[in-house]
Parts: structure tokens; sequence; C-alpha cells
């Protein structure tokens, strides 16, 4: 079993939940159930699965829920491109959050080949 506390990546993913959820608050109110929802469960799910997979007992299990983690960092990029074509989101907070999901997708990537070797 892992601290998944002590793991960077696990604090980037938190703080790009916090930066994920401040910016859907300005989204249009008929978004609230649509990409609202859906850009916020992805955001979660990046730091939960890191998470849980730290949590089980062995590394195998561990980077099954790295890549369920780095699917959902996927998906976030999808939806902000999409929130961002829609002018939902201004093009500065679409590029950081981009950034951030890029930094945390190599740093769970990295994270998998060290529990490998």
């Amino acid at each position: 079993m892992h601290r998944y506390k002590d793991l960077k990546v696990w604090k980037k993913a938190v703080d790009l939940s916090y930066k994920v959820y401040e910016v859907t608050k300005e989204f249009p109110s008929e978004e609230r159930f649509g990409l609202t929802s859906q850009m916020r469960r992805s955001a979660v799910s990046i730091a939960s699965n890191i998470a849980e997979g730290a949590g089980r007992n062995t590394d195998g299990e561990f980077i099954q829920f790295l890549g369920i983690s780095q699917g959902s960092a996927f998906e976030l990029e999808t939806q902000t491109l999409i929130a961002s074509e829609m002018n939902f989101i201004e093009k500065a907070q679409s590029t950081f959050i981009i950034d951030e999901i890029n930094s945390i997708s190599n740093m769970i990537f990295k994270l998998k080949q060290n529990l490998k070797s």
C-alpha cells in the first residue's frame, strides 16, 4: 500500500480539481448537468483513482487505477477543449488547465513506469 497523500501527482490532481470547480462556476446555467458536471467528475476522478489505486494490495492494481486516472485526464482535456470552443472558458484558463493535465499525465506515466520496474 502506498501513501497517496505523499504523492506529488495526487496533490497536483487535487489542485486541478479545485481549479476546474472554480472555472465551471462561470458556465451557463443550462450546462449545469452537461459539460459542467462532466468536467468536474473527470477532474475529481483523476485524483480519486490515484488514491484508490494507492490503497490497493499490489503494484499491478495500482497501475490499473493509474490507467483509469490517465483516461479521466484525457476526458478532461477533451471537455476543456470543447468548453473553450464554445466560449464557456477563457483561452488563458483553458491553456492553464491543459498544461496541468499534461503535467499530471506525464507524472502518472512515470509513476507507472517506476511501479513496473
